[in-house]
């Protein structure tokens, strides 16, 4: 097999380093100096009420007998009394009235309705010894009553809530002991199971699921305010805070992802105020714009509450709602200044290398000519780690737990240590573009384009859509911007300027865009504390009282993000699997010599623990912030937009524009890596190795092509992505790229570290490793972060364990691994004199 070709460019002399650092620097410093003067001259935000509330009335219903529930049914608004059941026209126009199609659960006996706004199961006194619970439906016909097993004992007080595979059902039974019942819903034969009680005295006023725990407000026996505890099954009961009154009874519901929205009547007063408590700050806030006076029976309406309240004349019902507006935050001019600012200069680095390079030779376009200094690679591959996913899902991720996430940081920097000894020098040696042509010379090319594939895939699933994605979802949320807008937009220029300038570009971007989003999140940090009053003293007491900066996690729990796990997953996501990351490896592959790749790496692990403890302290200071403020929430929102929220609500005019460029800077740094890089592999990897008069000049055209292609698959998959409603996009990429890259990494562990792995065997290996860690993702069986060790685990032992069933290499293995071939070292030893 011949040797991977490399081009040298016959370009005139390209600028030095220090002129593209100089010029980097400039444009840098210009962008923060116009945001420093925008600031001095902006105003910040007016501390407006983000999420009022919007009262309306429904048709009053004809009826005087009493409501005994009413709930969201099959997507119609359905009321039920001991006499009959209703439903709402699906213009709010009149009610219709129902009528039952099944007996076993009669409406004559509800003790109550429990809904969560899109299903709704009914509970009632079937005998003296039982309670029969029934699933609602809707049909052409009327209300369709579908019987689940009964409760074990018969209740009464009757309090439910639904989560998004489990029913909860609370009670006191006969002789006046509380209950508490759980049964999943996936299937019809589940049984009830019973929950320990919440402590202390106290019948259950509400039940609310939310951030997968259940919260349930319990009266006080004095009549003081109710008091709320959280359950959930990994820690049991917990304290949740007081209420600021007592909330009305049976009512309360979940919105967004961690927000509650419950009615209170304070002490003293005679309406109900409907408030959100914030499930991960434990604060209470009111909204504005409606009262529930005299309301009876509460349910769940889009977005916010419906209630009942008897009618002016007395003969009916009346209903009334509220629901939550979310006001977008448009941007100024002057922020969208500074953006196009920023778009402008990367547009200009990308066409000044297009101006200034020859566009012949894929070592310029592929590896930047092997003449970027170790520091600006450096720099580049920290661009390249972090990713929106750290500017935004990061904090999001702090701000919700604690810090147990930046053990993988600090505990990665000693793997990059070993990666800097002992594997880039032996893939520099190679003077590779791909980083699978190592695979091919030391098994088949079968694996190369297997692995290279495998890649392709990954990136493009698992990294692009979820970098894309993520800005525009949170920026799209709080702004005019849709998120179609915000990926065209991202997405269009980072494919303009990396296909114009090569890897030239995408590194020297990378200088621009890190100074860029690191001195908008050091802002953005400083900006919070200076907002506290006890400045960072508060801060800082607070972060502690709530455990906020826990690091170390040591315990055994293989369902938790632990110390051992990190480590263990440091192991193989970074010692043995940077070998395979085209995107990482490209950039060291890009300097000038062993040792300045070996230097870069040094630059990245400084730059880092600093990164990291910056990210993280985001999410607490927002933690923090909001504590304080829990009115400047928008509860519609998911967590993963804390961050662009408090961007766009209470920074200052100007600033907001650098710190939402910083926003795309971490997306398009990434991107720009992606999209270079898998250009590199389909062109390198594919296009050469299957075209037959494949030509340099060629292999770059297809390059410059294929960048364009990745960018607008990427686009699409992010714009696919938008139609899922996700928890939790840290999580998912974390998910994806341990489902999809974790077989290929083995195979060069296999490769680097064993003289006796061969090429079926490792293919075997590859093949078992992604079945089987499919199967453990089905049964979830370990927390996600474990995805990427087990299946590079897998494919080390069956890969092994299948090359001992075939031949072992023949041929020398002199520099493919970390072992030095014996014959080689003698024949290379000086003759005895």
């Amino acid at each position: 097999m011949s040797p991977p070709r490399i081009d040298h460019p016959t370009a005139p002399a390209a600028p030095s380093p220090r002129a593209l650092a100089t010029l980097a620097q400039r444009i840098a410093r210009r962008l923060l100096v116009v945001c420093a003067a925008l600031t001095i001259v902006a105003a910040p935000v007016q501390a407006e009420p983000l999420t009022p509330l919007r009262s309306a009335s429904l048709p009053a219903l004809d009826t005087l007998s009493p409501l005994l529930g009413v709930a969201t049914v099959d997507g119609r608004t359905v009321a039920i009394a001991r006499d009959g059941a209703w439903s709402l026209a699906p213009d709010d126009a009149a009610w219709t009235a129902l009528r039952a199609r099944d007996t076993a659960t009669s409406t004559a006996k509800v003790a109550a309705l429990i809904g969560d706004g899109t299903r709704a199961y009914i509970v009632s006194d079937a005998s003296a010894d039982a309670t029969a619970v029934a699933h609602l439906s809707l049909d052409e016909r009327g209300l369709r009553l579908a019987p689940l097993p009964p409760l074990p004992a018969a209740l009464s007080q009757v309090r439910g809530a639904l989560s998004a595979d489990t029913l909860f059902v609370a009670g006191r039974d006969a002789g006046g002991a509380l209950h508490l019942f759980q049964r999943g819903l996936a299937d019809a034969s589940l049984a009830w199971s019973a929950v320990a009680i919440w402590p202390g005295a106290g019948a259950p006023r509400s039940l609310v699921v939310q951030t997968h725990s259940l919260f349930v407000a319990v009266a006080d026996p004095h009549g003081g305010a109710d008091r709320l505890l959280r359950w959930s099954a990994e820690h049991g009961w917990r304290q949740a805070g007081t209420v600021p009154g007592q909330v009305l009874p049976g009512a309360g519901r979940a919105l967004g992802q961690a927000h509650v929205l419950y009615p209170v009547i304070a002490p003293g007063a005679t309406a109900a105020t409907p408030m959100t408590y914030q499930t991960i700050t434990s604060a209470w806030a009111p909204l504005p714009g409606a009262q529930l006076a005299g309301a009876q029976l509460t349910a769940a309406w889009p977005d916010g509450l419906l209630w009942t309240q008897p009618s002016a004349d007395g003969r009916r019902t009346a209903f009334a709602t509220a629901q939550v507006q979310a006001n977008k935050l448009l941007l100024h001019w002057l922020d969208w200044l500074v953006i196009v600012v920023y778009l402008a200069g990367m547009i200009g680095i990308g066409l000044y290398f297009y101006l200034r390079e020859k566009r012949n030779s894929t070592a310029n376009f592929f590896v930047g000519g092997r003449s970027i200094p170790f520091w600006a690679a450096g720099v580049s591959l920290y661009a390249a780690n972090t990713s929106s996913i750290s500017f935004i899902a990061i904090p999001a991720k702090a701000f919700e737990s604690n810090w147990q996430y930046l053990t993988n940081n600090l505990i990665a920097v000693l793997g990059l240590i070993f990666v800097a000894i002992w594997i880039v020098p032996l893939l520099r040696r190679l003077d590779l573009m791909s980083v699978f042509s190592y695979l091919e010379t030391r098994f088949h090319p079968a694996i190369r384009m297997l692995a290279s594939a495998l890649c392709i895939l990954t990136q493009i699933g698992s990294r692009m859509s979820v970098i894309l994605f993520l800005p525009a979802l949170a920026i799209a949320t709080i702004t005019g911007i849709s998120v179609f807008w915000s990926v065209l937009l991202m997405g269009g220029f980072t494919i303009v300027y990396t296909a114009m300038g090569g890897m030239k570009a995408v590194i020297w971007t990378d200088f621009v865009q890190v100074i860029v989003k690191m001195g908008g999140a050091v802002f953005a940090i400083g900006f919070i504390v200076w907002q506290l009053h006890g400045g960072f003293g508060e801060f800082l007491a607070i972060a502690r009282a709530e455990d906020k900066m826990h690091l170390f996690d040591f315990s055994f729990d293989m369902t938790k993000a632990t110390v051992w796990g990190f480590v263990f997953l440091v192991l193989f996501d970074v010692v043995l699997t940077f070998p395979k990351d085209q995107v990482l490896m490209q950039r060291t592959l890009s300097t000038k010599s062993d040792r300045e790749a070996g230097r870069s790496i040094w630059a990245f692990a400084a730059i880092m623990i600093p990164g990291g403890f910056v990210f993280y302290m985001i999410g607490t200071a927002l933690f923090v912030y909001y504590k304080s403020h829990p009115e400047r929430m928008n509860p519609l929102l998911p967590i993963d937009a804390t961050f662009p929220l408090f961007i766009a609500a209470e920074l200052p005019v100007g600033v907001t524009g650098l710190i939402i460029a910083g926003i795309f800077a971490a997306a398009m740094a990434t991107l720009s890596g992606i999209m270079n890089s898998v250009a590199t592999l389909i062109s390198v990897d594919f296009y050469e190795k299957l075209a037959k008069r494949g030509t340099a000049k060629k292999s770059v055209f297809v390059a410059e092509l294929t960048t364009v292609a990745v960018g607008l698959v990427g686009i699409g998959a992010a714009l696919l992505l938008s139609r899922f409603d996700i928890h939790s996009l840290f999580d998912v990429s974390i998910e994806l790229a341990g489902l999809l890259g974790g077989g290929f990494a083995g195979a060069y562990t296999l490769g680097m570290f064993t003289r006796r792995a061969n090429s079926p065997g490792v293919a075997i290996g590859i093949g078992i490793s992604i079945v089987l860690t499919l199967v453990i993702w089905s049964f979830r069986l370990v927390h996600p972060y474990f995805y990427l060790a087990i299946s590079i685990l897998l494919c080390i032992v069956f890969g092994y364990l299948a090359s001992l069933l075939f031949p072992a290499p023949a041929r020398s293995l002199d520099g493919l691994t970390i072992y030095r071939d014996k014959d080689a070292a003698v024949a290379a030893a000086p003759a005895s004199p």
